[in-house]
C-alpha cells in the first residue's frame, strides 16, 4: 500500500553517522534522546573521549565536548546535561557553563533517564531513586526493585505518571528457549505498594473520558504470559472504583502479532497526547498503532529492519521519533490525519471506530457515514441522538443551515423541548456556536424576551458575535448589542451604542484601538450644547489621541461662548509645551486677557506653563490689562523695558522691590547697566536704594568693574559705598575691597577702613598701602594693619620713622606684633637710628622678641656684639631658650672665649646650629657639637668625620654608641670608590683601635651584631679571629666561638672543619644540627661533631644520645646503611641498633629490620613491624618477633596478632596450644576479624574458647552446619544471632529451623518489621503467616505480633482479617492496622477498628468516603460521638447523596448538636430542602430565620397557604418583605392576600392596600387603612371607591376608618358622587361625637352657659341646613331606603347636574328599624363581617 493511503507518515529526518558520530557508539546506554530537542552520544572509543550533543531544533547542529563519561542525558527542555561515570553523577548547565550538582552513588547505576525537567530517575541493582536538580538534595529512594526484576534482568525503560504518583519499571530477561521475557513493576507512591506485570513495555497517559469532568490517568501496557498471546491493556489507576463516573478500563485486546515474528517483543510504547493513540515499536522494527479509548489496533507495519532502541514523543506532530542501533537513523513517525478515518473504514471495515475517531479528533473521511447515520436517527425519531451526532460531527460537517432547518421543521413533543433547542443545547455543551447558529438561536430567544440567556452565553463565549447578531440584539438591549458589536469588530455601530448610552469617554479610546475614523467634530459640537463638562472630557480624550485638531475644538467651544471649558481644554492639550503649539498658547492667553479673566492668564504666566507663545503680543495685552509685571517680563526691547521701569518707579508705592530685583536677573548685563544708568540719571537720590540693591544682587552677572565705573561716572561715592558695603563681606575681588576702602575713606568712615584693612584677606595690599600712604589719614592704624599683615613692616617702619611717629613704632612692637621686632630693629639700623632707642625698644619688648630672627637681622648687619649684654642678661635670669644660647655660643666661638668648655658643658644650645657654624672654623669643635646631640646629628657627625678623616674618632664613637642602625649606615656598601675606602678605613680603626681598647663585652657584642647585620662575613670572620684566635680577654667566650663556626658555615664552608678541630668550647650538638640542616648540608661535619663530643663526654647517657644522632646522620642524610651497620657494630649500643632497625624498616628491609630489633631487644616499634608484615602479607616471618616482644611486653595487641599470624599461616594446632596457655589476647576481636575475613574454622576455635555462642552459631551458619548453629544460638539466646540464623535458614529453605529462630525474634517488637521484610522479600508470605500465628500463643506475645499478623492478613488473606480483628482488636496497634486496611481498601475492617478505638470522627469520615463500608445503625451510633462538628454536615451531604430516605432520622439524631441555619444553607445548596421538611418543622420552634424562610419557601412551592399563614403567625423571625415580594405575584389569591398581610404587619400599608386593590380584596384594604391610622390612606380609599362606583365599600370605609376620615372630605365625596345616603351614618355618628364634646365643654364653661347654648343651637341649625339642604322628607334614621326622596342636586357655579343615584340595602349594615347603637356607627376599629 502506498504511503499516502496508510494512516501514518514516516521518514528519516537525519542520520547520526552523517554528522560524524561513531556508529558503534549509537547503542543503548551510550546514546540517549530524552525529548525531540536533543540527542546525546558518548564516544569513548578513541584516545580522547567526547560527548556529542545534537540540537534537533537548531538544524541538527552538533556540539562536541571533551568529556569522559559512560553515559549522558540531556534535559528534555533546557540545556542541562547529566553525566555518569561509574557511580559518579554530575549535572552541568551548558548555557551558564557551571556545575549544578554532583553525587556519588553507593551502588552502580544500571539505568537512568529524565522523568521531568526537574527530576532524574536512577535505577540501581536494588532500588529506584529520584534526584531533583533543585537545591542541594541527594537522590531519594522511591522503592526497591521487586525480586522478579532482580539480578539477570536488564532495565530498558522507566516511566512516571504525570501526577508523579505512579511509577512503572520495565525489564527484560532471557527465558527458556532463548525467548525474551518481560517483567514490569507498577509502584504506587501514595500507598507504597508494588504490583508485578508480565509484559515488556508500558506507559502512562491522561485522557478525558466522556461524561466526566476530571481527566483519567490510564496505564497502557503490553501483557505477555507464557503460552498466551500478547494483549494490550488500558486501565485507569489511582481512582476509587466507587467514584462518580466509575473507573475507565477496557477489556484486554489481543495484539495482532505477525506470523513471521512469533518471538518478537515490544521495546517502547509512546502515547500521543494530541490524538490519544499509542505508538508501539518492537525489537524487529514493527510499528503498532492502538486507539486508547477502544484498545483496537489501528495499524501495523514493519518500518525498519534494525532495532529502534530509544524513542520519544514529537510534540509538534503528536508522533514519535526513534533511533536505530548502529546505523544511527533518526526516524519520524506521525499520524496521517487525512487518511486515518478512510483507512479504518475501508481497510479495517470498522464504521463505528471510524465515526468515533472522526468525532473525537475532528478528522475528515467519515462524511457519508455521518450523513447516513444522521438521516437514520431522524427517520426513527431519535431527535436527541441526531442532535448529538450533528453537534459532534467532525469539522462541522453537519453544522449547516440545512440541519437547523431540519430541526426547526420537526414538530415538538409534549413535555419535551423543541428539537431545534435540543440541537442548540448539544452545541452549547460542546463549545462555541458559529455565526449562523448564533443568529438562529438568538431569534427565538429574543422573541420570548429571555435576554438573560443571551447574556449568559455571551459571558461564557458560547456565541460567535457578528454584525447581524448585534442588529438582532439591538432591538432588545443596547448594552448587550454593544458587547456583540465590540466582539464582532463593528466599530461604527459600537460607537453608535456608546452614543446612546452616553459613554463619550470610551469612544475615543475604542476608535483609536480599532483604528476607526469618525466625525468627532460633529459629535463634539452636539455634545457641547447638551453637556459642556462631558464635551470637555471628550475633547481631552480626542486631543490626547490626536483624533481632532485642537484649533477645531477651540472654534467649537468659543462658538458656544464656553470660555472656561476652552481654557481647561487648552491647558490639557498644551501641557507638553510644544513649539508648534505657539499659536494656541497665544490664543489661550488672549481669550482670558480680553475675555475678562486676566487672573487666569496671570496664573498661567506665573506657573511658566508655556514658552512658545507670541511674547511681544502677550506683553502688550498684559500692559493693556493692567498686568504690569507680566508685561515687563515679556518685553525684550530695552527701550520698552526702560520705559516700563521708569513708569513703575515714578510711584514708589506701586513698586514691588522683590519683582524688580528678580526681573533684573532675566536681563543681559548690558541691558541691566542701561536700565540702572537710566534710573540714576533720572532720579539718583530717589532710586539709589533700589539701584544699589540690584547692583549688589547681580554683581556677579554684571560685573563689579562696570558697576563701579557706573557709580564713579556719577561721582556717587555714597551710592558706591552702599553698593560695595553689601558685597564686600562676600566678594573675593580685590577691586571691590580696594574701592570700598577708598569710598569709606572719602565718606570719612575711618572705622570701616580700619575694619576692612584688619579683617579682609582679598584686597591688593600694595594698592591699599600706597593709597593709605598718599591719603595720610589722621590715624595710621589702617596702614599699620595692612603692612603688618602683608609684610610691609620695613616700609611701615620707614614711614613712621620719617613721619616722627616713633610712638606708633613702640606701640606696634609692644602691642601689635612683638614678633616683628627683629625686622623693625633691622630697618632702624639701616636708617642709622640711635642705638639707645634700639636698646630701649628691645628692653621694652623683652622676652616677646624672637631671639633667633633678631640674631639673624643683627648678624646680617655685622652688629652682633650689640646684642651681647642683652643676651647675657637673659641667660643670667635663667633663660633656657635655645636661640639665646645659640646666639651667645656663636659670639663665644667667634671671640674664642673657651668654646670647648661651652660646647661641652652648655645644655641648651642646638648642636646642629653650632656644629654647622663651627664646621668652617674648627671641624673638631663641630665634632664636639654633633657628639653633644646624642645621636640626633649622627649624619652630620659622619659627614664631618669622613670629610676630615676623623675615622678613629668615628670608630670610638660607634663602639660607644652601640646603635645598630648607625652601624648599618656607616657599613652600608656603595658603588663609589671613595665611600668604599672610607668604610675600609673605618673597619680597620674598629678592628685595630676601638675594639682592642674596650673592655665592655656589650660593645663587642653590638659590634659583632652590626657586622652580621651588614652582611660582612669575611670582615666578621677577620674580626672574630682577632678576638678568639689571637688571644684576648674573649678568646674562650662560647658565644664568639659559636658565632665564628656559624659564620664560617654560612660564608666559608671549607674552613668549618678547621674550626671544629681547633675549637673546643662551643655548643657541639646545636652546631651539628645547623650544619646538617637542609640549608647547609654539611653532613660529614655534623657526623664529626657528634662523634667528637660523644667521645669527649663522660656521661654514658649523653654519649648514647650523640651516637644515636650520629647514626641518624648516616642513615637519614648520608643514606649509607652499610656505614650505619658498621658504626652500630663498633659502638654496639641498643638505641643505635633500634635506630638502624627503624631505618631498615622504612626502606622495606623487613627481615634485616627484625634482626636489628632482636639484637636491640627493642619491641617498642612492634606496631610498625606488624603493619609492615601486614603490608607484605608475611605473617610467618613475623612470628619470631612477636614471640620476642611478648617476653618483654604484656600487650594484648601482640598476643592478638600472634593468634592472627597463626591463623593466617594455617597453624591451627599452634593456635589451639597458644589459646590453651595464659595470654592477654583480645580473642573476641581477632575472632571477629577472622570471621569477617572468612576464616570460619579459626574463628570457630576462638569463639568456642571464650564461649561466644552467638558468634559460634554464625560460624556454623557459614559452614552450613545449621543444626549446630541452632544449638549454639539457643545457648547464646541473642536476638541478632537468631536473626542471622533465621535469615540463613529462610534463604536455604530450612523453614522448620527458621520458624524455631523466628519464634525467638517476634517476641521483640524492634526486630519484628525486619523479619517480616525478610520473608516478604524472599516471597514467603504464607510461611511468615504460619510463624506469626504460631507466635500468638507465646508468653511474650505483644501487640506488634497481633498487629503485623493483621497487616499480613490485609495483604494476603483478606478473609481472615475481620475475624482476627474482632478477637484481638484490643491487643493491636490500631492506627497501623487501620493504615494497612486503607491500603488494601478493606473499609469494613477499617471502620470497625476506628469505632473500637473511639475514633468516631475518622470512622464516620471513612464511611462517607467509602460507601461500601456504610451501615446505617453503625453510622448513627458513631456520628453522635464525633468531636468535630464539621463531620455533622459532611454526614448530611453524604446521606443526601447516598441515603436520602434516612436523612430525617440522621437529622433527628443530630438535632441537639446542629447549627440549624447552616443545615438549611447546606440543604438549599444541595437543592434538597423538601427531604428535610419534618426535621425543619421539628426545629421551627427555635424561631430561626433560616429555618422559617426554608419552611415558608416549601409551603409556597407546595401551595399550602394555610400552613404558610399559620407559620407566619407563629414564627415571625424571617425576612417578611422578601416573602411578601415573592408571593405578591402568585397565581393563587390566598398567597397574594398573605403578601398584603405581611406588608401590613411591616407597616407598608400603601403597598398592602395596592395589592388588595389589585385583587379586589376591598375588605383587606379597608382593614389595612384603618390599622395604619393614616388619614391620607383612608381618604385615598374613599376616593378609590368613588372612582370604581362601589358605594357599599365607600360606606364600609367610613364605618371602619371613622377615626381617620375628616368630615369635610367624606361629605364632599358623598355630595359629588351622590352617596348622601351612604355617608349619613357617618354624619350622624360625627354629630353625636361633636355633641358630646360640646356638652363637655359646656360643663367646663358654665359661666357663659346661655350664650354658648344659643351659639350651639345656631351651629346645629346651620349644620342641619348644610346637611339637609335640598332634602325633603323625614330624616334618614326614620326613613327606609324606599322612603327616601330622589336627590337631584342643583347645578352650582356652572357645573352640570350630577347623575342621580339611589341606595339599596347594604350588606353588613343594620336593617331599617333595627337597633343602631351609637346612632348607627360601631365603635372605632370594629367592623361587621362583609360579604365581598
Amino acid at each position: 500500500m502506498a504511503q499516502g493511503a496508510i494512516p501514518v507518515n514516516f521518514s528519516e529526518i537525519v542520520n547520526l553517522t552523517s554528522l560524524g558520530v561513531n556508529a558503534p557508539c549509537i547503542k543503548f546506554g551510550s546514546c540517549s534522546m530524552e525529548s525531540d530537542k536533543f540527542i546525546t552520544v558518548c564516544d569513548s572509543s578513541g584516545d580522547s573521549p567526547q560527548v556529542y550533543v545534537i540540537d534537533l531544533e537548531a538544524g541538527n547542529t552538533v556540539t562536541k565536548r571533551p568529556i569522559s563519561a559512560e553515559a549522558a542525558i540531556m534535559n528534555p527542555v533546557s540545556k542541562v546535561l547529566a553525566l555518569r561515570a561509574g557511580s559518579q553523577l554530575q549535572i552541568f548547565n551548558l548555557e551558564l557553563r557551571a556545575k549544578m550538582k554532583s553525587h556519588t552513588l553507593e551502588a552502580a547505576c544500571v539505568f537512568w533517564r529524565w522523568t521531568s525537567p526537574n527530576n532524574i530517575a536512577l535505577v540501581t541493582p536494588q532500588s529506584v531513586f529520584h534526584w531533583s536538580i533543585e537545591g542541594t538534595s541527594e537522590p531519594v529512594k522511591v522503592f526497591d526493585r521487586h525480586a522478579s526484576l532482580a539480578e539477570g534482568t536488564q532495565i530498558i525503560n522507566y516511566q512516571v505518571s504525570a501526577d508523579e504518583k505512579w511509577c512503572l519499571l520495565m525489564g527484560i530477561a532471557q527465558g527458556q528457549g532463548g525467548i525474551i521475557q518481560g517483567t514490569m513493576q507498577l509502584y504506587s507512591i501514595e500507598k507504597g505498594v508494588s504490583q508485578t506485570l508480565q509484559g515488556h513495555t508500558g506507559c502512562f497517559h491522561k485522557i478525558t473520558v466522556p461524561g466526566r469532568t476530571d481527566p483519567a490517568q490510564v496505564l497502557c501496557f503490553e501483557e505477555k504470559k507464557p503460552d498466551s498471546p500478547a494483549k494490550i491493556f488500558v486501565m485507569e489507576v489511582g481512582r476509587d472504583k466507587d467514584a462518580p463516573g466509575g473507573v475507565f478500563r477496557l477489556a484486554p485486546v489481543p495484539i495482532p502479532v505477525p506470523a513471521d515474528a512469533p518471538n518478537d517483543f515490544p521495546v517502547s510504547m509512546i502515547p500521543s497526547p494530541k490524538h490519544d493513540i499509542v505508538f508501539m515499536i518492537t525489537k524487529m522494527g514493527y510499528l503498532y498503532l492502538f486507539d486508547i479509548f477502544s484498545g483496537k489496533a489501528l495499524y501495523r507495519a514493519r518500518i525498519t529492519n534494525d532495532t529502534v532502541f530509544v524513542t520519544c514523543i514529537q510534540s509538534s506532530t503528536g508522533g514519535m521519533l526513534g533511533i536505530t542501533a548502529r546505523k544511527g537513523q533518526v526516524l519520524q513517525v506521525a499520524l496521517n490525519e487525512q487518511t486515518l478515518v478512510p483507512y479504518v473504514v475501508s481497510t479495517l471495515r470498522d464504521n463505528a471506530l471510524g465515526i468515533a475517531l472522526a468525532s473525537r479528533l475532528n478528522l475528515p473521511g467519515a462524511d457519508n457515514l455521518y450523513e447516513a447515520e444522521f438521516q437514520r436517527l431522524l427517520s426513527v425519531g431519535d431527535v436527541p441522538g441526531a442532535a448529538k451526532l450533528a453537534a459532534n460531527s467532525p469539522q462541522g460537517l453537519l453544522r449547516t443551515a440545512e440541519t437547523i432547518q431540519r430541526f426547526q421543521g420537526i414538530p415538538g413533543q409534549p413535555g419535551q423541548p423543541q428539537p431545534v433547542f435540543q440541537y442548540f443545547h448539544m452545541l452549547l455543551e460542546k463549545g462555541k456556536l458559529n455565526q449562523l447558529e448564533s443568529i438562529e438561536l438568538a431569534k427565538p430567544v429574543l422573541q420570548q424576551g429571555r435576554t438573560q440567556f443571551l447574556e449568559k452565553w455571551l459571558t461564557e463565549d458560547k456565541l460567535e458575535c457578528s454584525e447581524q447578531l448585534g442588529d438582532l440584539v439591538m432591538q432588545a438591549d443596547v448594552s448587550m448589542a454593544l458587547s456583540v458589536y465590540l466582539r464582532a469588530n463593528v466599530p461604527e455601530k459600537a460607537i453608535n451604542c456608546m452614543l446612546q448610552r452616553g459613554e463619550f469617554d470610551k469612544i475615543a479610546a475604542y476608535a483609536t484601538k480599532v483604528g476607526y475614523r469618525c466625525d468627532y467634530s460633529f459629535m463634539l459640537n452636539t455634545l457641547v450644547r447638551q453637556n459642556p463638562q462631558g464635551a470637555l472630557e471628550f475633547a481631552k480624550q480626542l486631543a490626547s489621541g490626536n483624533l481632532i485638531d485642537p484649533n477645531q475644538v477651540v472654534e467649537i467651544f468659543m462658538g458656544a461662548n464656553r470660555i472656561q471649558e476652552t481654557t481647561a481644554f487648552l491647558l490639557e492639550a498644551l501641557k507638553d509645551n510644544k513649539p508648534e503649539e505657539g499659536y494656541l498658547q497665544t490664543k489661550l492667553l488672549e481669550i482670558n486677557l480680553r475675555g475678562g479673566s486676566p487672573q487666569v492668564a496671570d496664573a498661567i504666566l506665573q506657573n511658566n506653563m508655556f514658552t512658545h507663545y507670541d511674547r511681544q503680543y502677550v506683553a502688550k495685552m498684559c500692559e493693556a490689562a493692567g498686568l504690569a509685571q507680566r508685561a515687563l517680563e515679556h518685553y525684550t526691547d530695552v527701550e520698552d523695558i526702560k520705559r516700563s521701569l521708569l513708569a513703575m518707579c515714578q510711584n514708589q508705592h506701586n513698586v514691588n522691590p522683590e519683582f524688580v530685583l528678580s526681573y533684573f536677573g532675566s536681563l543681559s548685563p548690558e541691558a541691566s547697566l542701561e536700565c540702572l544708568k537710566e534710573l540714576l540719571s533720572r532720579n539718583m537720590h530717589g532710586n539709589m536704594q533700589i539701584v544699589t540693591q540690584i547692583a549688589a544682587k547681580y554683581n556677579e552677572q554684571i560685573g563689579s568693574q562696570p558697576l563701579i565705573d557706573l557709580f564713579e561716572s556719577f561721582k556717587g561715592y555714597e551710592a558706591l559705598y552702599y553698593y560695595l558695603g553689601q558685597i564686600v563681606n562676600f566678594s573675593q575681588e580685590p577691586l571691590v575691597h580696594f574701592k570700598y576702602i577708598e569710598a569709606a575713606a572719602k565718606c570719612q568712615q575711618f572705622k570701616e577702613v580700619e575694619r576692612v584693612c584688619r579683617d579682609s584677606t582679598v584686597y591688593e595690599p600694595i594698592a591699599v598701602k600706597d593709597f593709605l600712604m598718599e591719603a595720610k589719614l589722621p590715624d595710621p592704624r589702617p596702614l599699620i594693619h595692612v603692612c603688618d599683615r602683608h609684610g610691609f613692616v620695613e616700609e611701615m617702619t620707614q614711614y613712621l620713622y620719617s613721619s616722627n611717629l616713633t610712638k606708633y613704632i613702640e606701640v606696634y612692637c609692644n602691642k601689635v606684633s612683638p614678633q616683628q621686632t627683629p625686622v623693625v630693629v633691622g630697618k632702624l639700623l639701616d636708617l642709622d637710628c640711635n642705638e639707645d632707642f634700639i636698646r630701649g625698644l628691645l628692653n621694652s619688648v623683652g622676652h616677646a622678641c624672637p631671639v633667633e630672627e633678631l640674631v639673624v637681622q643683627v648678624e646680617h648687619r655685622n652688629r652682633l656684639r650689640l646684642l651681647q649684654p642683652w643676651l647675657e642678661a637673659r641667660i643670667a635670669t635663667g633663660n633656657t631658650e635655645m636661640g639665646t644660647h645659640n646666639a651667645i655660643g656663636k659670639i663665644y666661638v667667634t671671640l674664642n672665649r673657651d668654646p670647648v668648655s661651652f660646647l661641652t658643658n652648655d645644655q641648651y644650645y642646638d648642636p646642629k646650629v653650632l656644629g654647622k657654624y663651627c664646621e668652617k672654623l674648627d671641624p673638631s669643635l663641630a665634632f664636639l657639637a654633633y657628639k653633644r646631640a646624642n645621636g640626633e646629628c649622627d649624619d652630620d657627625l659622619i659627614r664631618v668625620t669622613r670629610e676630615n678623616g676623623l675615622f678613629k674618632d668615628l670608630a670610638r664613637y660607634l663602639v660607644e654608641r652601640q646603635d645598630l642602625e648607625l652601624w648599618a649606615t656607616v657599613l652600608q656598601a656603595s658603588d663609589e670608590p671613595t665611600e668604599d675606602s672610607n668604610r675600609r678605613a673605618l673597619i680597620d680603626q674598629v678592628v685595630q683601635t676601638a675594639l682592642p681598647e674596650t673592655k665592655d663585652p656589650d660593645h663587642v657584642s653590638t659590634t659583632v651584631k652590626a657586622f652580621m647585620a651588614a652582611d660582612l662575613p669575611q670582615e666578621l670572620i677577620e674580626l672574630l679571629e682577632r678576638i678568639v684566635l689571637h688571644g684576648s680577654d674573649f678568646s674562650e667566650n662560647k658565644n664568639l666561638q659559636n658565632l665564628l663556626i656559624l659564620t664560617a658555615i654560612k660564608a666559608d664552608k671549607e674552613r668549618v672543619m678547621e674550626y671544629i678541630n681547633r675549637l673546643d668550647n662551643f655548643d657541639g650538638p646545636e652546631i651539628a644540627k645547623i650544619a646538617i640542616s637542609d640549608q647547609y648540608e654539611l653532613y660529614e661535619e655534623g657526623f664529626i661533631i657528634y662523634n667528637k663530643f660523644a667521645k669527649q663526654t663522660k656521661d654514658i647517657e649523653e654519649a648514647t644520645k650523640l651516637n644515636v644522632c650520629a647514626v641518624g646522620v648516616l642513615v637519614d642524610m648520608i643514606q649509607s646503611l652499610e656505614r650505619a651497620s658498621e658504626f652500630a657494630e663498633r659502638v654496639n649500643v641498643a638505641p643505635v641498633w633500634s635506630r638502624l632497625a627503624k631505618a631498615q624498616l622504612d626502606e622495606g628491609l623487613m627481615t634485616a629490620a627484625i634482626a636489628s630489633y632482636i639484637k636491640a631487644g627493642d619491641p617498642t616499634s612492634y606496631r610498625e613491624v606488624i603493619e609492615a608484615a601486614e603490608r607484605a602479607d608475611s605473617y610467618e616471618a613475623l612470628i619470631p618477633f612477636l614471640v620476642m616482644s611478648r617476653k618483654q611486653i604484656k600487650e594484648p595487641h601482640l598476643d592478638t596478632m600472634l593468634i592472627y599470624s597463626y591463623a593466617k599461616s594455617d597453624k591451627l594446632g599452634d593456635l589451639e596450644e597458644f589459646i590453651a596457655a595464659p595470654n592477654v589476647a583480645s580473642i573476641q576481636n581477632i575472632g571477629e576479624r577472622c570471621f569477617d575475613e572468612g576464616m570460619f574454622s579459626a574463628a570457630k576455635i576462638l569463639f568456642a574458647s571464650i564461649n561466644n555462642n552467638a558468634k559460634l552459631a554464625l560460624c556454623y551458619v557459614n559452614l552450613e552446619q545449621y543444626r549446630e548453629a541452632v544449638d549454639a544460638a539457643q545457648k547464646a539466646n541473642s536476638v541478632s544471632t537468631w536473626k542471622e540464623i533465621n535469615k540463613a535458614c529462610v534463604k536455604a529453605s530450612e523453614f522448620r529451623l527458621a520458624r524455631t529462630a523466628g519464634l525467638h525474634i517476634i517476641i521483640h517488637p524492634d526486630h519484628l518489621e525486619e523479619l517480616i521484610s525478610l520473608y516478604e522479600n524472599e516471597g514467603q508470605p504464607m510461611e511468615l503467616i504460619q510463624l506469626m500465628e504460631q507466635g500468638l500463643g507465646l508468653d511474650g506475645a505483644h501487640s506488634g505480633i497481633f498487629t503485623e499478623l493483621g497487616v499480613l492478613y490485609s495483604k494476603y488473606l483478606h478473609e481472615k482479617l475481620m475475624e482476627h480483628i474482632k478477637i484481638f482488636w484490643s491487643r493491636m496497634n490500631t492506627p497501623k492496622l487501620m493504615r494497612a486496611c486503607e491500603k488494601a481498601l478493606l473499609w469494613d475492617e477499617a471502620v470497625f477498628l476506628l469505632k473500637e478505638d473511639e475514633q468516631y470522627d475518622s470512622a464516620v469520615k471513612t464511611m462517607i468516603a467509602h460507601a461500601t463500608a456504610f451501615q446505617h445503625d453503625l453510622f448513627l451510633d458513631c456520628v453522635q460521638k464525633v468531636r468535630n462538628t464539621e463531620v455533622y454536615y459532611k454526614s448530611i451531604a453524604f446521606y443526601i447523596e447516598q441515603q436520602p430516605l434516612s436523612l430525617n432520622r440522621l437529622l433527628q439524631v443530630l438535632t441537639p448538636n446542629l447549627d440549624h441555619s447552616r443545615v438549611v444553607h447546606q440543604l438549599r445548596k444541595l437543592e434538597n430542602l423538601p427531604l428535610a421538611l419534618p426535621y425543619l418543622k421539628s426545629v421551627q420552634k427555635s424561631n430561626l430565620s433560616a429555618v422559617n424562610e426554608a419552611i415558608n419557601e416549601m409551603y409556597v412551592e407546595d401551595e399550602d397557604y394555610d400552613s404558610l399563614r399559620q407559620s407566619i403567625d407563629d414564627h415571625d423571625n424571617f425576612d417578611q418583605i422578601a416573602l411578601a415580594q415573592k408571593v405578591e405575584k402568585h397565581e393563587l389569591l390566598e398567597f397574594r392576600r398573605i403578601a398584603t398581610y405581611l406588608y401590613k404587619k411591616n407597616k407598608r400599608y400603601q403597598k398592602s392596600i395596592a395589592l388588595s386593590k389589585a385583587d379586589k380584596s376591598y375588605k383587606d384594604a379597608i382593614e389595612t387603612a384603618a390599622e395604619s391610622g393614616d388619614p391620607a390612606l383612608a381618604e385615598e380609599m374613599l376616593r378609590f371607591f368613588c372612582d370604581v362606583c362601589d358605594k357599599e365599600c365607600f360606606c364600609a370605609t367610613l364605618y371602619t376608618c371613622y377615626q381617620e376620615i375628616k368630615p369635610d372630605v367624606a361629605i364632599e365625596l358623598a355630595w359629588r358622587n351622590n352617596y348622601a345616603d351612604f355617608v349619613m351614618p357617618y354624619i350622624i355618628q360625627y354629630a353625636r361625637h361633636l355633641h358630646d364634646k360640646v356638652e363637655a365643654l359646656e360643663k367646663k364653661t358654665s359661666t357663659k352657659e346661655a350664650q354658648e347654648t344659643a351659639e350651639s343651637d345656631a351651629n346645629a341649625a346651620a349644620a342641619a341646613g348644610m346637611m339637609y339642604d335640598n332634602y325633603n322628607g323625614p330624616p334618614m334614621l326614620t326613613a327606609g331606603p324606599g322612603m327616601m326622596p330622589e336627590y337631584a342636586p342643583q347645578p352650582q357655579m356652572g357645573m352640570p347636574p350630577m347623575p342621580q343615584a339611589g341606595m339599596g340595602p347594604q350588606i353588613g349594615m343594620v336593617p331599617p328599624g333595627g337597633p343602631m347603637p351609637g346612632y348607627g356607627m360601631p365603635p372605632s376599629g370594629q367592623m361587621p363581617p362583609m360579604g365581598f
